[in-house]
């Protein structure tokens, strides 16, 4: 290999690189304006549903929410049923879901994950009530709503069995109880118009509700109260 070619390939490398950088350097922003856009309309989408309710969130409603075109909506999901869809993964990574009830599997003993799953439960409660209730009133009408209540429902089911199995398996499951029945009814006590009952027209504070749900869960569950 010649002096001049050697250079030249060197040349041509360097120039590859330069054109890489310039094309992360390019793409980069464009991607992070795409999260903020996405991000901007799933908090609208949130607010419409918070506030009108489930039938009202429509591709067009959402676009004028956001100030945008419907055309710019479609850009980002591909149907309404796309945008329901990822409108509660992004309800639940604002609320961060996940690192909310971690604590709770983590717990020493199952009578203090059960205490501390009700005080959380009750502070997310109050976070995303709106949205909840909305979806549970309009899921025999609205098929996204309906997809999406199944699935809150089934999470919610297997974590209350996760945590009678734990008091079961520990022995401290109070007599009268199966894990089954016991889980039907921790469901049936978490439940969003209990919820809606105590913050809406009681008026009661996240903190008093989960203080008491958590005297309630272990007198109720809880072998000797």
């Amino acid at each position: 290999m010649t002096p001049l070619t050697s250079a030249v390939r060197a040349d041509g490398g360097r120039e590859a690189g330069n054109m890489g950088v310039m094309a992360r350097a390019i793409e980069e922003p464009r991607n992070a304006r795409s999260r903020r856009s996405r991000t901007a309309l799933l908090r609208a989408a949130r607010e419409l549903v918070e506030e009108h309710g489930m039938a009202a969130t429509t591709m067009a409603a959402v676009a004028e929410r956001a100030g945008v075109s419907r055309r710019a909506v479609y850009l980002h999901f591909a149907s309404r049923a796309d945008l329901i869809s990822e409108l509660f993964d992004h309800v639940n990574e604002v609320e961060d879901l996940r690192g909310r009830f971690a604590a709770v599997g983590e717990a020493p003993d199952a009578v203090t994950a059960l205490e501390m799953f009700a005080r959380r439960h009750a502070d997310l409660m109050s976070r995303v009530l709106a949205v909840a209730r909305a979806v549970e009133r309009e899921a025999g009408s609205d098929p996204d709503a309906a997809r999406h209540w199944e699935e809150a429902m089934r999470r919610r089911y297997e974590t209350n069995h996760a945590l009678i199995l734990r008091l079961d398996e520990e022995g401290v499951l109070a007599p009268g109880w199966t894990v089954d029945t016991a889980t039907d009814m921790l469901l049936a006590l978490i439940a969003n118009e209990v919820s809606g009952t105590l913050l809406d027209d009681r008026g009661w504070s996240p903190g008093q509700i989960g203080d008491h749900m958590a005297l309630l869960l272990r007198s109720t569950f809880v072998t000797g109260g």
